[in-house]
C-alpha cells in the first residue's frame, strides 16, 4: 500500500470517514483570523472554484452535483445535477472549473476499475441536468500508464484549473498533471515520483501545485512546487505542511496552501486525524505561516479578497475573514 497515493487511499477509506459520528464537526477553528460556518451538509464535497458572478461552485460527488453558494449568505443552490456519482466513497464530480461561462466537471473513480461504467474525464455542463464529456482521461490513461506504480489503470484525478484555452489536470494516483485540450486532446505536461500531486493554481506562465506527499504523508513531503510548460522538473518553493491538497492565490498575489492534517498513524488509506488541517500562507524563506487551524480534513480553498473558503470532508465550507491582514500578506509571486 505504500505505492498508493493519498487520493486512492482516501477512496479505499472515505465510506468510514462519510459514515462516521462527526461529534467534532462542528468545533470552531483557531487562529489569528476570525472563522465562521457558513455551509453544512453537502454530500461529498471536493473542489470548488469561483464561478460568473463571484459565487462559489463546489462539486458533491455522492449526489452527482454541482452546488452554487452565495459567498456572503451561504444560501445553497444546486447549479447541474446527473454527473456519475461516486462508487466508493471519493470520487464522482471531484472538481469544477469555468472557461467563460461555461462550466467543467472532472470526474474520477467511475469506470470499469472500481467496478463502474461511466467515463473517466472532463463533462461540460450543458444545461442543469445535461454534459458532454469533452475528454476521456480514463482511456488516455489505460493507453498511456504512467511511469511509477499504479493499482487504477484509469488514474484518481483530483484537480481541474482551466489553463490557455483548456485544463490542467492532476492525477494523485499517477503521480503526474495532464494537459486537456477542448477538444478532448489530452497530454502529458510533466510527471513525478510517487510524490501525490493535488491542488493548482496559475500566475501567468507559471503553475503553482501542492502536493500531499507518500503515505505517511510527513510534514516535509508536504510542499508547494512550481514549474513552466516543457520544463522537465519542478521547483518547490515552500515545504513542512502535512498532507498539502491545494494551492490559491489571493489579494495582491499572496499565495496560500491547505494542509488537511497530520497523519492518523492508522493503516495505509486513513485520513487525517479530525481537526488537525489548516490554512497556510506561504513565506519567501520556503516556510509556510499557519492563519488558521484546527481545521477539519479540508479538501479545497478558494480565496475572494480577504476572505478564504474552506471545503471539507465532512460536507461543510468554512468562512474565514482577514487572510491578508498583517501579520500576514508575505509571499509576493514574482512577474511571470
Amino acid at each position: 500500500m505504500n505505492r498508493k497515493s493519498l487520493v486512492t487511499s482516501l477512496a479505499l477509506s472515505c465510506v468510514i470517514i462519510l459514515g462516521s459520528e462527526m461529534a467534532d464537526a462542528g468545533k470552531i477553528p483557531s487562529g489569528g483570523s476570525t472563522a465562521t460556518l457558513l455551509v453544512t451538509g453537502l454530500e461529498g464535497a471536493s473542489g470548488s472554484t469561483i464561478g460568473p458572478g463571484g459565487a462559489l461552485y463546489v462539486t458533491e460527488g455522492a449526489a452527482g452535483r454541482i452546488s452554487r453558494v452565495d459567498p456572503q449568505s451561504g444560501e445553497v443552490t444546486t447549479f447541474a445535477s446527473g454527473l456519475p456519482k461516486a462508487i466508493i466513497g471519493i470520487g464522482g464530480a471531484i472538481d469544477v472549473a469555468f472557461i467563460g461561462k461555461a462550466a467543467y466537471a472532472l470526474v474520477t473513480l467511475v469506470g470499469f476499475d472500481v467496478g463502474g461504467s461511466d467515463v473517466v474525464g472532463i463533462y461540460r455542463v450543458d444545461g442543469p441536468g445535461r454534459f458532454t464529456v469533452v475528454a476521456d482521461i480514463g482511456a488516455f490513461s489505460v493507453l498511456n500508464p504512467p511511469n511509477t506504480p499504479f493499482d487504477l489503470p484509469t488514474g484518481v484525478q483530483y484537480a481541474l484549473e482551466a489553463y490557455r484555452g483548456g485544463f490542467l489536470v492532476t492525477d494523485g494516483h499517477h503521480n503526474r498533471v495532464l494537459r486537456v485540450t477542448l477538444d478532448g486532446e489530452v497530454t502529458e505536461l510533466i510527471a513525478f515520483d510517487n510524490i501525490v500531486p493535488t491542488g493548482l493554481a496559475v500566475s501567468g506562465n507559471t503553475v503553482y501545485m501542492a502536493e500531499a506527499g507518500p503515505v505517511p504523508h510527513l510534514p516535509q513531503d508536504g510542499k508547494v512546487v512550481s514549474f513552466k510548460p516543457k520544463t522537465p522538473t519542478a521547483t518547490e518553493v515552500a515545504s513542512g505542511a502535512s498532507l498539502l491538497v491545494d494551492v490559491e492565490f489571493g489579494r495582491g498575489r499572496l499565495l496560500y496552501a491547505l494542509s488537511q492534517g497530520e497523519g492518523s498513524g492508522g493503516p495505509a488509506g486513513s485520513p487525517a486525524l479530525p481537526n488537525t488541517g489548516a490554512l497556510v500562507e506561504v513565506n519567501e524563506d520556503g516556510t509556510f505561516t499557519v492563519i488558521m487551524g484546527g481545521l477539519d480534513r479540508p479538501t479545497s480553498l478558494e480565496v475572494i479578497g480577504d476572505t478564504a473558503y474552506v471545503v471539507t470532508l465532512t460536507g461543510q465550507i468554512w468562512r474565514i475573514d482577514g487572510v491578508s491582514a498583517p501579520p500576514y500578506g508575505v509571499y509576493m509571486v514574482e512577474g511571470n
